[in-house]
C-alpha cells in the first residue's frame, strides 16, 4: 500500500527541483536526499500512465534484406565515433 505522505513529499521535492535550476545530483546533495530514491520517484510520478510497463523496450528489429550479397552484418554506431560491427555469418577474416 502506497504511502501518501511519502508520495506528497516527492511531489513536493520534485516540484521544487524543478523551479530550482539545479541538476538532480546537485538537488539532493544540497538537500540531503538519497539520488537513487530521486531517480526512482521521478519516473514514477513522471510516467505516462497510457504507457504499458515494458512496452517501450529499447530495442529496435533488425532484418537482412535477401538477396544483398554485400549485407555481411550490421553495423552499429554510437555517438563519439564508436561503431561495432555484427557479423551474420562468418567474418572475412575467418572464411580463409
Amino acid at each position: 500500500m502506497p504511502d501518501p505522505d511519502l508520495h506528497q513529499f516527492w511531489q513536493k521535492a520534485l516540484s521544487d527541483w524543478r523551479v530550482s535550476g539545479l541538476s538532480g545530483a546537485a538537488y539532493c546533495k544540497q538537500r540531503s536526499l538519497v539520488y537513487r530514491r530521486f531517480i526512482y520517484w521521478n519516473q514514477k510520478l513522471n510516467r505516462n500512465p497510457d504507457d504499458k510497463a515494458g512496452s517501450q523496450s529499447g530495442f529496435a528489429r533488425v532484418a537482412t534484406v535477401p538477396g544483398d550479397s554485400e549485407a555481411d552484418g550490421l553495423t552499429i554506431s554510437l555517438p563519439g565515433g564508436v561503431s561495432c560491427l555484427l557479423y551474420t555469418s562468418p567474418s572475412p577474416r575467418d572464411r580463409g
